[in-house]
């Protein structure tokens, strides 16, 4: 059972749309019925979301995630209260920070969608708080995601996300700019963690995310800084897990973890002067992050909560929290005897040991900023919209206009609502879950699946079979999965790789009590864009078109003897679903510059795009844009679902609305 919100957010109302909208809508033609009416339901989800935390001397640093500002609060752990903040003028979240406690300095470094030429390191001096942080310049790679303060004060910074594979960053105070080290591994493709001395920089990575194929497993690399040169220190136990998850440098050891393995996580501690000389331990769960040290024992996160580990040993303990749920944890920090631990649910726990009585700070009442974050799934059904968020869904009441913010890990993809119940998929490998709006403001895990199979994409409910239908990709390991459901048995099931071991399944639709899957691939090279129709009872493939598109499929819908689809970039395919052919293709390239999502209302066919929400007649092809600069705060790809009466529920900006198309 997850923890619950402890607030309900009365959503903002615009002036412009009166409290009468929120009333079951009426769908009376208007005096000029071509035109689209659009009702703003206000901001999809507000929240204080956080990707980072790091404590000095007392005050917790926090990095923001997904929100309209990107910036750092710095909370005030003995009083409970935000005390200072900044922003920086780029990106969309930050889950890099980098202490420089000798000079009292925090990098920060942003995750953005997109490379450029704006700067993703800044640096904020703490001893002038009400400074603003400065751009100090930016690495190559698109995606800050770790940052390294040495003891001499050059900082290090690693990341991904471009089109080659990550490099190793420096920036010395004393020359200014960020210069790359180099690359020590071609195959990685996504540095998570870095750590430094004057002698050494420590280099973690691997493929947690677009992994398969050639790439490579868990990376650690030693950078000597005199010699300038690479060596790989991998532990060997370590070389299978897909993923370096975190470093950290205490005393004279190193610190090490890793992510998705197929059993269990690893911890390790090496000795600096000698790094093939380790103590190491399996840990609890998928993911171990977020070192702290207290009397010689070693504390960190994983996705349930927090362990401990004595190195002389080869026991991790789970700690008994007291039922207290922490979902994702990113921060963890010792601090006179307890563990300050920073959730995912925008809450600060002070765990006092041993006895593990926990203070918690909830951050909105500690002064952090609320406001519109980018949004994930949409799902809207029984007199609810629901909008998910990073580890929490915003339920919008359709009649009141009252929201709540229900609480659950994770991110919840893709939604559906039925018999009144929502069900989610939720990323990172959290699987299904399930909230009931008769019986509160619970929520609860209902299917689990092999965590490898993490990232849910896309939700579709096959009424023939009764079955809620999930398109998943596994991110470390290439390729995906088809999760299946049924509500009335609680029996749930998976088929990996439907498509082929190296195509991902992004999307589903379902007619007849068939499922229809959308190929794409993670990697730049091999197959993609194949669509498969697939007998979900059976697990068994019925028939397969090859579309031989440069993308992959964004998204599928039918209609009729019609299978709509979109590719990535704009290819609109049309498949006859008895002659099991493409009957017709066009570019909508201008409408669509990246994903897309597709459903069907009224008889017509809808997609949304970053851009634009336009209709597809469903006899003659023909594109009519319904809604042009709609430009949804999406954070990963956009969403819509249409309600019973053909309305249509998708994001302008960061708000939620309802639109009737009347020129249907």
């Amino acid at each position: 059972m997850s923890q619950i919100s402890r607030r309900t957010v009365l959503t903002a109302i615009g002036t412009t749309v009166a409290l009468a909208a929120f009333a079951t809508p009426s769908y009376a033609e208007d005096a000029a019925p071509r035109a689209p009416r659009i009702t703003s339901l206000g901001p999809a989800i507000e929240q204080y979301a956080l990707m980072s935390s790091v404590l000095l001397d007392g005050v917790a640093y926090i990095g923001s995630r997904n929100l309209e500002t990107t910036g750092v609060i710095a909370l005030d752990i003995a009083s409970g209260k935000v005390i200072a903040s900044t922003t920086v003028g780029n990106g969309h979240s930050i889950q890099a920070l980098g202490l420089d406690p000798i000079r009292r300095l925090l990098y920060i470094g942003v995750l953005q969608k997109s490379a450029g030429s704006q700067p993703n390191v800044f640096r904020w001096d703490l001893d002038s708080p009400n400074s603003p942080a400065t751009a100090i310049g930016a690495i190559g790679d698109r995606d800050v995601r770790a940052l390294a303060v040495a003891p001499d004060g050059v900082l290090f910074a690693v990341g991904g996300g471009g089109t080659t594979a990550p490099a190793l960053w420096q920036h010395d105070p004393a020359v200014g700019g960020l210069v790359s080290l180099g690359v020590p591994d071609a195959k990685v493709t996504l540095a998570r963690t870095v750590a430094a001395t004057d002698q050494t920089v420590y280099f973690g990575a691997g493929s947690t995310l677009g992994g398969g194929g050639s790439t490579s497993r868990a990376a650690l690399y030693a950078f000597d800084r005199a010699a300038a040169q690479f060596s790989n220190i991998t532990p060997a136990e370590m070389t299978n897990d897909p993923s370096i998850r975190d470093l950290a440098v205490v005393d004279e050891q190193l610190l090490v973890s890793t992510a998705g393995a197929a059993e269990s996580s690893k911890i390790a501690r090496l000795e600096l002067a000698d790094p093939t000389s380790y103590s190491l331990a399996a840990s609890i769960g998928k993911v171990a992050k977020n070192f702290a040290v207290l009397d010689d024992t070693v504390y960190c996160a994983n996705e349930t909560g927090i362990l401990s580990w004595d190195p002389s040993g080869t026991t991790v303990r789970q700690l008994d929290l007291k039922g207290l749920d922490l979902g994702e944890i990113w921060g963890l920090d010792a601090l006179d005897g307890a563990l300050v631990a920073t959730s995912g649910y925008a809450i600060v726990a002070v765990v006092t040991l041993p006895d593990a009585a926990t203070r918690v700070i909830d951050l909105g009442e500690a002064g952090a900023p609320i406001g519109p974050q980018a949004c994930m799934g949409i799902a809207v059904g029984a007199g609810y919209a629901y909008v998910g968020g990073n580890g929490g869904v915003a339920r919008h009441n359709l009649r009141t206009g009252d929201v709540f913010n229900l609480t659950i890990p994770g991110e919840a993809k893709d939604a559906e609502v039925i018999d009144g119940v929502l069900y989610t998929g939720q990323y990172s490998g959290q699987g299904i879950w399930a909230h009931d709006p008769r019986t509160g403001t619970t929520t609860r895990r209902v299917a689990s699946f092999p965590e490898a199979q993490n990232r849910p994409l896309d939700t579709t409910w096959d009424a023939c079979n009764e079955l809620l239908l999930v398109a998943a990709q596994a991110d470390t390991e290439g390729g995906g999965s088809l999760w299946t459901y049924q509500p009335a048995t609680g029996v749930a099931s998976i088929a990996v790789n439907p498509i082929d071991d190296i195509q991902l399944v992004r999307a589903v639709a379902t007619a007849d009590g068939v499922a229809y899957l959308g190929g794409d691939n993670a990697q730049k090279t091999g197959p993609r864009g194949t669509i498969v129709a697939w007998d979900p009872t059976l697990q068994s493939e019925l028939w397969r078109v090859e579309t031989n598109q440069a993308n992959g499929i964004a998204a599928l819908a039918v209609q009729g003897e019609h299978l709509f689809a979109i590719t990535i970039k704009g290819t609109l395919i049309v498949i006859d679903r008895t002659e099991r052919a493409i009957v017709h293709t066009s570019d909508q390239r201008s409408l669509t510059p990246g994903f897309a999502a597709m459903t069907n209302a009224g008889g017509s066919v809808y997609v949304v795009t970053d851009t634009t929400l336009f209709r597809i007649d469903p006899q003659t092809f023909a594109i009519t844009v319904v809604v042009a600069g709609i430009d949804g705060g999406w954070y990963s790809g956009p969403h819509l679902a249409a309600d019973k009466h053909g309305a249509i529920y998708t994001l302008r900006s960061r708000e939620l609305v309802r639109i009737e198309d009347q020129a249907r």
